[in-house]
């Protein structure tokens, strides 16, 4: 990266740093979310579950039931607020759900991270888990602690065919994180041209900006993607917009120089308007 026109060269290194930071924490800041995204099933300890999250865990659905029977609590929480549907959300026991439900579970508990079941079903890539929920009436537009609904992960794990389950429930396309992200800037700062593409089917918001008042375009710019970039422009997107210091897609453009071509695009773009 070389030096943004009329700032110093140490000025210029820090805000063209500063797109990159922010993408690298599009889903949160700090060790809880890097640990969410890397490892999203639960760790769990035997002393800190009850019975009926031990036999959620390895998908006993028959003593699930039968605990249900002796009156064992359906919402019994762990030491983090985790139920029984949790647990069987994050490690993939469909059928462990099913009988849950059937014991009349809250379908939309959360725990101390803030996640619904939903969540962590999309988290964990548990899709049919997430689509019972759905069908049963799970809420997709509650958010985590760092503001992620269950969309935001489905675009982050380049999970299409749960967006679509998602959306088809009424997820909130727009929602924005504690970052500032949409899901359609999340897919374009994370460079998945395929999500990004169907987002846009979906009347995802070309305009949307993050927290930086950063658009799609200086987010695509970053990446050594001509065809992200590309995709974006032919939307007719405002080459112009300034970000909350002053800087342009084209400064962006001119610096993030993977190949020249995206720049080219950008300035071929300019001259015709």
């Amino acid at each position: 990266m070389s030096k943004v026109a009329n700032l110093s060269y140490k000025k210029s290194q820090q805000l063209l740093k500063s797109l990159c930071n922010q993408q690298r924490q599009s889903l949160g800041t700090g060790f809880e979310s890097a640990n969410i995204l890397l490892s999203p099933k639960y760790h769990l300890r035997d002393k800190d579950l009850r019975k009926i999250h031990k036999a959620a865990r390895v998908g006993d659905a028959a003593r699930v039931r039968q605990l249900l029977i002796e009156k064992c609590g359906v919402n019994d929480r762990d030491k983090k607020k985790r139920t029984a549907l949790h647990i069987a959300c994050a490690y993939g026991h469909p059928k462990v759900v099913m009988a849950l439900l059937e014991g009349q579970c809250e379908i939309d508990a959360i725990d101390s991270d803030k996640c619904t079941g939903l969540v962590k079903a999309v988290q964990c890539q548990e899709e049919e888990c997430a689509t019972i929920l759905l069908v049963n009436g799970a809420d997709p537009n509650i958010v985590d602690a760092l503001g992620n609904s269950a969309l935001h992960y489905a675009v982050y794990y380049k999970n299409t065919s749960l967006a679509a389950k998602l959306l088809e429930h009424e997820v909130n396309i727009e929602v924005i994180n504690k970052s500032g992200f949409t899901p359609f800037l999340l897919a374009v700062s994370e460079n998945k041209l395929k999500m990004a593409k169907f987002l846009l089917m979906k009347n995802a918001n070309i305009h949307a900006i993050d927290n930086q008042k950063r658009t799609a375009l200086m987010h695509a710019v970053s990446h050594d993607s001509t065809n992200l970039v590309r995709f974006v422009l032919q939307q007719g997107v405002d080459l112009f917009l300034k970000d909350v210091f002053g800087l342009t897609a084209m400064d962006y453009a001119a610096n993030f120089k993977h190949d020249m071509t995206a720049v080219k695009a950008c300035t071929e773009v300019q001259e015709d308007r």
